[in-house]
Parts: structure tokens; sequence; C-alpha cells
């Protein structure tokens, strides 16, 4: 370090210019990159960091920031960015059927539009250039009459003057075939192209052949709506990303498009009936079962904490035996409680020669949830508690005996206090943890058992974090746009009950 800091000057200068135009072109590039993809707030974020290194490393006054400034990068990247995206995208109808923009889907709205005529007319196809500009040779199939079609409409070719190759048209008069690298470039190009028949159909190419189509959808970009000429009926967009009908809004044509919708997703968690049920029900075991895992991995660690803090024989292995479930990853400790409780093959089910299937029943699913969950967590709190009740002072245990306090009452007046004083950041830390504790649920359960038959989203042993993970990934009906307004009220949730919690606490007021 000492070498470091005197390490100044010119070279200092050289290295410190070389740094950071490699870092400049490395954000340049990620700069154009999200650009080029439409990344929106990503390309803001990288913009900002850019002007904010040059400004901050470029000036001698900004000494301090020097220091601060990558922390603070990290910070709003990965903390800050992904909180604002988060509640950005849940103002969206962002759900299947609407995951792209509005012109994409009206494009495709409009290609499912598109209806053969009642002959099925179909073309052999020649792509070609007339006076510079793209056309196509089509030959019909059925008469075998031979038109250049261009984007003023067909105009027919005479016998004579055609092209023919292995007895099949190949060029004509005035045309110019594309060649087989130009009409691979042109691909989609060609395949977009529309040639008017003079009779309100059109033609479309389709590899080296073409078809006949109409139009069953006109799109009026004035009123906004779109009109099926089979049986006349009109779609209006309905604000919320899609093409609604105006006699019946239930009816929509497919796909749809990302929509902002204010707080739609929001006041559906509490109004639509379908939503609402399972969100309650998911977010009132989610307090219970975070409340209840807190309360007994405190108990049962404070307990061990405090015989263990006695003379006993074979202290430290015992210390050592109780440490062992929290140095064992958590996954694989989950996945053999798992099989563990297996109806069919489980050591429980075994040991005491029982039938009991611990998953299918919502309560018995919930109490082995407990279980497991309280013998992942106990040895943290024992070992906090052991370093909590050691840092008490020796004194006041002395004091109250020689007051005639008794050792129970020690414990309960003046050791347990000061343990919830110390420990309570680390209570509600914990709190929050399992308010979110999304392997214990998703490795052991699923969310499971669901009713599925009664039409269930939500499973028995679902917490907030997995129901939004089902809402999101989970099913073939993705809510996107819903698992990020959940996402939302996680996030304020947790961030309300820490602050009061560290309020009451006073924990902030002693740092």
């Amino acid at each position: 370090m000492h070498r470091l800091a005197g390490f100044t000057g010119l070279p200092a200068q050289i290295l410190k210019i070389v740094f950071m135009a490699l870092v400049d072109a490395t954000l340049v590039a990620m700069f154009f990159a999200s650009l080029q993809k439409h990344g929106g707030l990503l390309t803001v974020v990288i913009a900002v960091v850019f002007a904010a290194l040059n400004i901050v490393y470029f000036s001698p006054r900004s000494v301090p920031l020097k220091f601060l400034l990558p922390g603070l990068i990290l910070l709003i990247t990965f903390v800050v960015v992904p909180v604002a995206y988060t509640i950005q995208m849940s103002a969206f109808n962002y759900r299947t059927g609407n995951e792209i923009s509005k012109a994409d889907a009206l494009t495709q709205i409009m290609a499912r539009g598109l209806q053969p005529d009642a002959a099925n007319t179909t073309f052999d196809l020649v792509m070609g250039r007339v006076d510079g500009q793209l056309a196509g040779l089509v030959t019909n199939q059925t008469d075998h009459q031979t038109s250049i079609a261009t984007m003023a409409g067909l105009q027919p070719v005479a016998a004579a003057d055609l092209q023919m190759t292995n007895g099949k048209v190949s060029g004509a008069k005035g045309f110019t075939p594309l060649t087989a690298d130009e009409a691979a470039n042109l691909d989609p190009t060609i395949s977009a192209l529309k040639f008017p028949d003079g009779k309100g159909s059109f033609i479309s190419p389709q590899g080296d052949a073409a078809v006949l189509l109409s139009e069953s959808y006109i799109y009026d970009s004035k009123k906004n709506t779109i009109t099926d000429t089979t049986n006349g009926e009109v779609y209006k967009d309905n604000g919320v990303g899609n093409f609604a009908s105006v006699k019946d809004s239930t009816r929509l044509l497919e796909p749809g498009w990302k929509a902002f919708n204010y707080f739609r997703n929001y006041t559906h968690l509490f109004t639509d009936p379908a939503v609402r049920g399972p969100f309650v029900g998911v977010f009132i075991w989610t307090t219970v079962f975070a409340f209840t895992t807190v309360i007994m991995m405190f108990s049962v660690g404070l307990l061990l904490a405090i015989v263990l803090n006695q003379k006993l024989r074979f202290r430290r292995f015992y210390r050592s035996i109780l440490i062992l479930p929290y140095a064992i990853p958590s996954f694989m400790s989950i996945l053999i409680w798992g099989g563990m409780f297996n109806r069919q093959f489980g050591a429980i089910n075994a040991l005491f020669h029982t039938n009991i299937d611990w998953f299918n029943s919502p309560w018995l699913a919930r109490a082995t949830i407990l279980i497991v969950n309280l013998w992942l967590g106990f040895p943290y709190f024992y070992l906090v508690s052991s370093g909590a009740l050691q840092a008490i002072p020796s004194e006041l245990e002395e004091a109250a005996a020689i007051d005639g306090a008794k050792t129970s009452t020690t414990l309960r007046l003046i050791k347990l206090p000061l343990l919830l004083q110390i420990l309570s950041p680390l209570l509600i830390s914990s709190f929050a943890f399992n308010f979110n504790n999304f392997n214990i649920v998703y490795l052991l359960t699923g969310g499971g058992p669901t009713d599925v038959l009664h039409g269930k989203t939500a499973g028995a042993t679902d917490i907030l974090i997995t129901y939004t993970y089902k809402t999101a990934f989970g099913s073939n009906e993705q809510n996107l746009g819903l698992a990020c307004a959940i996402s939302v009220l996680i996030f304020f949730v947790i961030g309300s009950i820490s602050m009061w919690s560290l309020k009451r606490s006073k924990v902030l007021e002693q740092i």
C-alpha cells in the first residue's frame, strides 16, 4: 500500500488514462448495443455511468467521490435499477399474449386476417426487377397465364415475350430475374411484399411460389379500429393492450401488446375474485410462516445457547454437532428432508411404521416446512445467542445474585431484555429473509398441495415469493406485470416492517 500511495506523477497519469480509455470503450460499446436493442432505462443508466466516471476521475476536486463512486455505481446498477424497473413493469399489462409492441401486434393481427380466395389460386414465382423495382413473374398454376406483378398491379405477358428453361417460365421481356444471392439477401423484403391484383386482393410471395390472398381485416389508423369484413364487426383499442369488440369487450383480437395500464395490476389484487382470494390467503400464510419460523428458531437457539453456556462435559463436541446443519448447503438438506418425508420410501414413515402423505395434506405440509426450516435455522440463532450471552457483563448477574434474584428471574428480567435489544436487528432480518424464503418452499413442497380441480392457482404452502414466481413463470398463462406488482408490495411490506421495528428498537439511534 505504501508503494501504491507513492505511485504518482506522469506514469500514474498515463496508467489512469489507459484504464479509463478501456472503461470508456466498454461503456460506449454497451451503450450502442443497448440503444440498438431499444434498452430504454438501461441505455440511460449506461450514459449516466459513463458521464459520472469521466467527470469524477478527470476532475482534481472530487477526491472523495473517486472512492465512493464504484460502490454507488454497483448500488444503483444492481439495487436501484432493478427496483425501478420492477415498479415500472408493474404498471403495464405485460402477460402471455401481451408481450410485444403495438406495431408488431398489429402486423400479426393483419397477417392472421389474410384469407386465400375461394379457388385457392397459386402461382409459380420468379423474383426480379422491372425498371429497378422489385417485381414478380407469376404463372397461374391453373390456367398457366403469366403476368408481371408490380406494386402498380398485374401486367399480362404474351407467350412470345417469355423465356423458358426446362419447360418452366424463367424470364420475360423487360424483366430481369434476381440471382440466387440477391434473392437470399432480400428474403425478408420479398416475404413482406404484397402485389395488388387490381380486384381487391394481392399476391404474396412465399419462396418460389405465391398465393392470392385478401385481407379480411381493415385497419383505420385515424379511428384506431379494425373492421372484420367477413361479418362487419368492429374492434377498437381498449387502452390496455388489445383490440376489443365494440359490441362485446370480452372478445379480443390476438395477439395484444404491452400497454401501460396505470394501477390496474394492483387493483386486480383486491378487486378481482380470481386473484384476490389466492393473494390474501398466501399473504396471511406468508406472515404466519415468517413470524412462527423466527420465534421457533430463536427459542430453540437461545435455549441451546443457555444450556451450553454452562460447564458441561463434551461441551465442545455438542457445539460442533449443533453447527453441522448450518454448515451443510441448505438445498442439499432440503432435498434430503424431502426424501425422508416421502410417503412410500421415506425414513419418517419407515421409522414409525406409518403411511402418512406429508405433502398432500395442507396442514401436514405446512408443519413439515416449519420443522425443516427450524432444522436449518436454529444453529444460526444458537451462534448469535451464544455470542450475545457472553457479551453481557457478568457483573450484572453477580449483582442480581447478591440482591437475591433467582437464576430464572435474572434470565427473564435482565438477560432476555438485553438479548432482545442486541439481537433485534438479526430477528428483523431473519423475518425478512423467511418472508422471501423461496428455497425451502419450492424445493420441499413446490408450494403444494394445490387444489387444481377447483381452479386454485396457489398452493397451501405457497408464500408470496413462490406465488409471484408461479404468476410470472409457473404456467402457460404468464402474467409478468401482476408478478411485478406483487414484488413491489413485498418490497414495501418488508421495508415498512423493518423500518418500524428498527425504530421501535432504537437501533438506528445508536449508530
